[in-house]
């Protein structure tokens, strides 16, 4: 069997995109034998919010409307109680900030190019929905850095600039060319797509699928 590339998209406010990341790491250990290297790519859920960020609950009001209340209560139960048995927490009534999520790509982005993307990706998720931080704040972004052993003191100095900004947006649209409108959305070998926070069981399967491909489909 061929190894595997994985783009996974996601974006580090979205409630599913933990869920799919804690599947995604259980599903690799399901097929150990088979390489698998993962890409975290950027995706933005909203990109019209400030840099300042919005207050929660607000936002949330007007995101969903109220017509759809019913249907946004039911997904957070959903979460709240499929969470535990990946060993997250959410805390969506105490979440105080919709952060714009550029610069936590941003700190994805260089994470990743120290081989450290899915902690810095795990980190993130757990400060934003269980501890309830603002993770669009740079001295926020710049504790998780050191947190997950990046230097503090070059996060922050990046985290100033607007470093990598215009390659993260290019690879966003790239990725929404594709097709891709919601996430987590796996991509394998460039081949084929698992859209949502498919069960790691179903990952697996999809990980022997891309590594079973001839090398003529392989893209």
């Amino acid at each position: 069997m061929a190894s595997v590339n994985v783009d996974l998209v996601l974006d580090p406010v979205c409630p599913w995109c933990w869920l799919g990341h804690r599947y995604w790491q259980a599903a690799q250990a399901l097929v150990p034998e088979i390489p698998v290297e993962t890409v975290l790519r950027p995706f933005q859920l909203d990109a019209s919010i400030p840099k300042a960020g919005l207050p929660y609950q607000d936002y949330m009001r007007k995101r969903v409307g109220e017509d759809s209340q019913g249907r946004f209560k039911a997904m957070r139960e959903h979460l709240e109680a499929a969470g535990p048995e990946a060993g997250i927490v959410f805390n969506f009534d105490e979440i105080p900030m919709r952060p714009n999520t550029m610069d936590a790509h941003r700190l994805i982005r260089w994470a990743q190019g120290q081989g450290k993307g899915a902690e810095a990706a795990e980190a993130l998720f757990k400060a934003y929905f269980e501890e309830r931080r603002d993770i669009g704040a740079a001295s926020e972004l710049t504790a998780i850095a050191e947190s997950i052993g990046l230097d503090a003191n070059v996060v922050a100095d990046l985290l100033s600039t607007h470093r990598d900004k215009d390659v993260l947006e290019r690879e966003e649209k790239f990725y929404r060319s594709l097709g891709v409108a919601g996430v987590p959305c796996f991509i394998f070998n460039g081949a084929f797509t698992v859209s949502g926070a498919e069960a790691p069981e179903v990952l697996a399967d999809a990980i022997r699928k891309a590594a079973s491909l001839p090398p003529e489909e392989d893209a």
